[in-house]
């Protein structure tokens, strides 16, 4: 518990320095201004496409739970995404994904460990797709300039972007290359601390395992790529159509750069619901990177931000009350939870 509200706390002081940095200097008035000129009908259309984008996550959900479950249902998957941004919108240290997985479990005969392996491998192929998002752009012939990667806050960012994925495809594949002395070293590591607790660890990390077999199935992976390419077209898409709505014309090229950047700055801890990493990260592509006025590129990003927020969190918040679930103890769950527990039922 101290470790989660340890958590947040880092998050919230993330969020207040994000915003302050972005909006200092900045004219609030002629940003809400800004806002409430955008484009209704674009604006719409922008925050359907990015609504409709949670549906595609669940489809996409099957490919990656095949090796653990290949039928599952796709109201359970849809529901449990939903959940997942729901949670993270509304409650502190990013616990999102970890109440998808548990969520799912209670609907589908699969281990939350399990489920949350299927995760580790979708953050896998999102963090491939987006870093071709942010490298494609830059050979294109519309690109501004590279040179403001090269330094300043934005470039030190997406250098460590790279970085994360680099370490998080490492150790997947040794994962997937060598499980068995993987989990050697997860039991010694375990009964280290009791031989109860390295048998234990051998357990969730061998159903963990499971899901990542996909790793080894050139089909099924090839599959999930096409699956994950095609996922963030369509959210970048909703990008475009939000970049339009605020009289931001820089092309669909500029919004697959803008969708990267964003999806890996809201990687960094934060406040429920991205507040700050998603308007710097936006602030960076739009503003520095494409040298659009600030007022225009922050009244997009804190428009279409909350435009995008509100439906998913309506949607998680319904599917909690119609499953019977409860997010009271999310917070406290670890991924070794099984799927016969329960969220704590309200009656």
């Amino acid at each position: 518990m101290k470790r989660q509200w340890g958590m947040a706390l880092v998050g919230a002081l993330v969020t207040v320095l994000l915003l302050w940095w972005v909006l200092r200097g900045e004219s609030l008035t002629d940003i809400i201004a800004n806002i409430a000129q955008a484009n209704f009908w674009l604006l719409s259309a922008s925050i359907g496409v990015a609504t409709f984008g949670y549906f595609i996550r669940a489809l996409r959900w099957k490919i990656l739970l095949t090796p653990v479950k290949a039928d599952t249902g796709l109201r359970s998957r849809f529901a449990s995404v939903s959940i997942a941004f729901m949670a993270n919108n509304l409650l502190p240290a990013r616990v999102g994904d970890l109440a998808r997985a548990y969520a799912f479990s209670r609907l589908e005969p699969v281990s939350t460990s399990a489920a949350f392996g299927s995760l580790v491998v979708e953050r896998f192929m999102d963090g491939v797709v987006l870093l071709l998002f942010l490298i494609i752009p830059v050979y294109t012939s519309g690109f501004p300039s590279i040179e403001v990667l090269s330094e300043g806050w934005g470039a030190n960012l997406l250098r460590l972007a790279i970085l994360i994925v680099i370490v998080v495809t490492s150790v997947l594949c040794l994962i997937v290359v060598a499980p068995r002395l993987v989990l050697k070293i997860a039991e010694r590591c375990g009964q280290l601390v009791s031989p109860r607790v390295g048998a234990a660890s051998v357990k969730i990390l061998e159903s963990f395992i499971s899901s990542l077999k996909i790793m080894r199935d050139v089909r099924l992976l090839l599959l999930g790529f096409t699956w994950t390419l095609g996922f963030w077209t369509w959210h970048a898409l909703s990008f475009w159509l939000g970049m339009l709505a605020f009289g931001i014309d820089t092309g669909f090229i500029s919004a697959i750069f803008t969708a990267g950047v964003v999806a890996f700055a809201v990687a960094l801890p934060a406040a429920p619901g991205f507040f700050g990493t998603f308007h710097a990260g936006s602030d960076f592509a739009i503003g520095t990177v494409y040298g659009v006025e600030s007022a225009d590129s922050l009244a997009f990003a804190f428009g279409y931000h909350f435009g995008g927020w509100v439906p998913i969190t309506i949607i998680g918040l319904y599917y909690t009350w119609a499953l019977g679930l409860s997010l009271g103890q999310a917070r406290s769950l670890n991924p070794d939870t099984n799927g016969n527990e329960d969220f704590t039922e309200e009656h």
